[in-house]
């Protein structure tokens, strides 16, 4: 058996410590939490999708945007809105310039421009929602800030299981990585905050199949979403596929910061928004018609380019400055090696595979989740919304209330919980055995089973016969890995307890996809061709129920 390196008891356990995590355990302190401790698996100076920058914070500012009740409109209308709850969309964007405000304060750079300016992903002439920001120095402020007020943090420590007892959480497993052996850590916790992020790695890689770190964002695993769901709480809009896009082949996000035209190759506009480079308002096409890249190579018409060789020389330094700020200096720094000019050069843009970026825990309005004293915030929640602006909110709100709650619980006891034996032997299990594959041949069967039988569209689409034939794959690869796979050192035990945590969710994805009887944005049901408007305004929750997988529809204006 694994050794128990350290025990901790905290009022507020962190998983994770991206942008939501700090933003938790500084919320936390500041309302009166004594011990507040971030599980981090890597360090939060360089961890998760915010740890090189980002350069576009969604809020809303009265004098900027109007009454806000036409900015919730304009969100939900959009293709991001059928994934987001009225209410907590309202809840974050009323407070979204407090931490705007906060953060310029603490030494984030808000106005790089010298004043507050909205950027990008918006209709000509219609109000821009997105604050242009420089993130490069966020992680390290938000570090500080963390540090400055006494909150934890144990790196390299990803969290492997919660518990539960007395129908609310009561702590965590995690595992200290910080020497080649592994050992774990036992935490009692009165509460706790899931953040973990982007979850990649659950399908092949669009841009190049062999390397499956090749991705849009962090090539994070799915460790929130499985942790919530192997305790019972509800995941929610789990079938319904997220597909970014951006350069080919050097697969980056930040497809907003570009402020140039997708064109076909005769040099026509792709979509009716914009003719020419708009700093101020980029080309909204790809955000509108979120299939083009892939549409016009099915269809003959493509490829689909990025061009910006109408820019003036102030308006494509502006450019390249926002791409730093974005955290796309790799792809900045190969361009001037090869000699790519944006100026003469137009780029093809292609869809990413499909993660789960805003798909996965459900949360209330309190940040809390279907199971008393957990909470989560960034993106993998599933109804909140994703990027920075919801991982900031709801990592302060959650940490609020968190350390409000923890204020009137007891420790429950934890190490004599049958669960807490169970699941340390199962992990130790990997690394006593010594002849078997690895994570990385169960990370690509996985990838290999989710894009044959739960794929997403436009290309590609699903059937009850073909899920059903996934879900047998997937639970048969599944007892194999957990049979025959071996970790030998501390890092190759987090790898494949990251693969576990994947195929948890893709199980999810399955059986909520079964259970969604249409076809609706990127999930396509060949045997339910049309989009039922009954369904529109309902949410789809998956969880566990003593270990049977459940299903039901949410109303997602309640």
């Amino acid at each position: 058996m694994i050794p128990i390196s350290a025990r901790y008891d905290c009022d507020f356990a962190i998983v994770g410590g991206g942008i939501g995590g700090l933003m938790a355990g500084i919320a936390a302190k500041d309302a009166g939490a004594e011990r507040v401790i971030i599980f981090e698996k890597c360090h939060p100076l360089r961890s998760g999708s915010g740890a090189m920058g980002n350069d576009h914070f969604r809020c809303w500012l009265e004098e900027e945007h109007g009454p806000l009740e036409d900015l919730v409109r304009q969100t939900l209308a959009s293709p991001i809105g059928q994934v987001r709850d009225p209410l907590l969309l309202r809840q974050s964007l009323e407070k979204s310039f407090d931490i705007v405000k906060m953060w310029d304060e603490w030494g984030i750079e808000m106005r790089p421009t010298g004043k507050y300016e909205f950027m990008g992903h918006a209709f000509p002439g219609k109000p821009r929602p997105t604050l242009k920001y420089n993130g490069t120095k966020q992680k390290k402020v938000l570090t500080d800030q963390a540090k400055k007020r006494g909150v934890e943090i144990l790196n390299h420590h990803p969290v492997l299981e919660l518990f539960k007892q007395e129908g609310r959480i009561a702590g965590l497993l995690a595992l200290d990585m910080t020497k080649e052996e592994p050992s774990f850590v036992l935490v009692r916790s009165k509460t706790v905050l899931l953040s973990t992020g982007h979850t990649s790695r659950l399908y092949i890689t669009g841009p190049t199949p062999a390397y499956m770190f090749n991705t849009s964002h962090c090539p994070n695993n799915a460790g929130g979403q499985a942790l919530g769901w192997r305790i019972g709480a509800k995941l929610v809009n789990m079938e319904i596929p997220y597909r970014h896009a951006g350069p080919k082949f050097f697969a980056r996000s930040g497809k907003g910061t570009w402020i140039g035209v997708y064109r076909y190759p005769d040099g026509r506009p792709i979509g009716p928004f914009a003719t020419k480079p708009d700093i101020y308002y980029g080309d909204i096409t790809g955000d509108v018609w979120n299939t083009a890249f892939s549409d016009v190579l099915r269809d003959g018409s493509g490829p689909a380019y990025q061009d910006c060789s109408g820019a003036t020389p102030e308006q494509l330094a502006f450019q390249r400055k926002a791409f730093f700020s974005e955290g796309l200096s790799a792809m900045v720094n190969y361009m001037d090696d090869k000699k790519l000019d944006p100026a003469e050069n137009a780029f093809e843009f292609m869809p990413y595979e499909p993660t789960l970026h805003g798909r996965g825990i459900e949360i209330n309005e309190r940040a809390e989740t279907s199971v008393p004293g957990l909470f989560a915030a960034g993106d993998m929640v599933g109804n909140g919304g994703a990027g920075i602006h919801p991982a900031a909110y709801f990592g302060m709100i959650g940490g609020q209330n968190a350390a409000a709650d923890a204020r009137n619980l007891d420790f429950l006891p934890l190490e004599e919980n049958e669960q807490v034996q169970e699941r340390m032997a199962f992990y130790s299990s990997f690394a006593e055995r010594k002849v078997g594959p690895d994570w990385r041949e169960a990370n690509f069967a996985l990838q290999q089973i989710m894009s044959d039988y739960a794929p997403a569209g436009p290309e590609r689409v699903r059937t009850e016969n073909i899920l059903n034939a996934g879900i047998a794959y997937l639970e048969q690869m599944r007892q194999e890995m957990f049979e025959t796979a071996i970790a030998p050192n501390s890092h190759t035990l987090m790898r494949l307890a990251e693969v576990i945590d994947l195929s948890d969710c893709g199980l999810a994805i399955m059986h909520a996809a079964k259970a969604r009887q249409e076809s609706r944005a990127y999930h396509r049901r060949a045997d339910f061709r049309f989009t039922n408007p009954l369904l529109a305004e309902k949410q789809l929750n998956v969880f566990l129920e003593n270990g049977e997988v459940k299903t039901e529809y949410r109303n997602k204006w309640k």
